[in-house]
């Protein structure tokens, strides 16, 4: 591994004083008291199931129906000191059927995130006790796996697993989202990490050598829309963005970089193309009342002759740009982005 920066700043030399202590704590006390009124609703209302309907105290099916909200809470749980709590969701893992799916079609990103993401996390923050959670991430990961058998080995993001199941053919879609695309490296990766097994990364690790060879291939170079053709990579879109439907696809790439312990520089160097065209077509200052120095990220569309037109549109799917540009100016040393951050 090489050298990287630290992110966070060192306190073992400031004493914390009383009323520092008291401000910190009643914050996180109040932060936990809000989390406990979500989680006990969901024990109540919709145990097991993928979310709480909060108003009509019933349930959804929303993420494949294998409990999305418990599996997704569990890091929470563990760090909060809940593990009674935790042992619970554990016994209810141990009951969750993979291989099936209320639904005909899944989201191979959203399951990704939520359900092998929150297995992975659940099992290193309890320090690998509990053997179940990387058995039935592994089991996930294998399932998930097969929405890569296409000719071209990107996935099939909307998946229909029924067709693979039964030995038929699927093929990555012509209009998929760069989110959905790009945002299971950091999953996938680690559970090659935690296994041995190289498929899992191998898999995602092909999705962006061909992100990296397309990336200046767009409409605005540099940069990739919020939509691709998953078959060919091509971008016919001209609408960019960091908000949603695009986020996440740019949020991994610094945390990569750190996932892999800065081996390969091809995610630094992604990651700062990209930024630079973002910081130059998407980032805007909105008027203020104050006339506060505060920045925005919204969209960009690009016209053949002219400089890319702004909409100044502020999502908050966009919320975690500030943080993302912190990360990526201390690890990868561009203390410019400090400010812009």
């Amino acid at each position: 591994a090489h050298r990287i920066p630290r992110i966070q700043h060192t306190f073992e030399h400031e004493e914390e004083s009383t009323e520092t202590r008291r401000r910190r704590e009643a914050r996180r006390d109040t932060i936990k008291e809000a989390f406990l009124h979500a989680w006990n609703g969901y024990k109540e209302h919709a145990w097991s199931k993928d979310e709480v309907a909060p108003i009509s105290g019933g349930w959804r099916t929303s993420f494949g129906g294998w409990g999305a909200t418990l599996v997704d809470t569990m890091d929470t749980l563990w760090i909060m000191g809940l593990k009674e709590d935790f042992e619970q969701c554990v016994e209810e893992v141990k009951k969750i059927d993979f291989t099936t799916c209320e639904d005909e079609i899944i989201n191979v990103f959203e399951t990704t995130i939520r359900y092998l993401g929150g297995l992975i996390s659940a099992y290193e923050l309890s320090d690998k006790k509990y053997k179940v959670l990387l058995k039935k991430a592994k089991e996930l990961g294998d399932i998930l796996y097969t929405a890569f058998d296409t000719p071209n080995r990107m996935p099939m993001t909307r998946w229909t697993w029924r067709t693979s199941a039964q030995g038929g053919r699927v093929e990555a879609g012509e209009v998929t989202l760069i989110a959905e695309l790009g945002s299971m490296i950091l999953e996938f990766t680690k559970l090659t990490q935690l296994t041995g097994d190289l498929k899992y990364y191998d898999a995602v690790q092909r999705i962006n050598m061909e992100l990296q060879r397309v990336q200046h291939n767009s409409s605005l170079p540099g940069m990739w829309p919020y939509v691709i053709n998953a078959r060919t990579m091509e971008m016919p879109s001209n609408h960019f963005t960091l908000s949603g439907m695009a986020d996440s696809t740019f949020e991994y790439l610094p945390k990569q970089h750190l996932l892999l312990g800065g081996r390969t520089e091809t995610y630094g160097r992604m990651y700062e193309k990209a930024m630079e065209v973002a910081q130059r077509y998407l980032f805007y200052r909105p008027l203020t009342e104050h006339n506060e120095d505060v920045l925005l990220s919204g969209n960009a569309f690009p016209n053949e002759d002219e400089e890319p037109a702004l909409d100044p549109e502020g999502q908050h799917l966009a919320c975690y740009t500030g943080g993302m540009l912190a990360i990526g100016a201390m690890i990868f040393e561009r203390p410019g982005d400090l400010d812009v951050a």
